[in-house]
C-alpha cells in the first residue's frame, strides 16, 4: 500500500513539474512579444523545470548558461535562494 501511495505522489509531482515547466515556457514566449512580461526569465525557469524530464531542455539550458555567463551567475544565485526557501517550508 505504501509503495502505491509513493508512486502516485511521484506521478503527481512529475505532472505538476511538466505543467509548470510548459506554462513558464509559454509565458516566456508571450513575454518576448509583450512588454509587461519578462520573457527570458520565464523561459529560463521553464527550461530549468523541464531539464529534468527532457534531454533537449537540459542541452539548451547548458548551452545558454555557457553563452551568457553573467545571467548564469544571477540565475544560480536565484536557485540558491529558492532552494533555501523551499528547505524552510513545512511541506518539504
Amino acid at each position: 500500500m505504501a509503495l502505491k501511495s509513493t508512486t502516485l505522489k511521484q506521478g503527481r509531482k512529475r505532472w505538476l513539474i511538466l505543467i509548470a515547466g510548459w506554462g513558464f515556457v509559454l509565458l516566456g514566449i508571450a513575454g518576448l512579444f509583450l512588454p509587461v512580461l519578462q520573457g527570458i526569465l520565464f523561459l529560463l525557469i521553464g527550461l530549468l523545470l523541464l531539464s529534468g524530464e527532457y534531454v533537449w531542455a537540459h542541452k539548451l539550458l547548458t548551452k545558454l548558461r555557457k553563452r551568457f555567463p553573467r545571467i548564469d551567475g544571477q540565475f544560480h544565485q536565484a536557485l540558491k535562494k529558492a532552494r533555501a526557501f523551499l528547505d524552510r517550508s513545512p511541506t518539504a
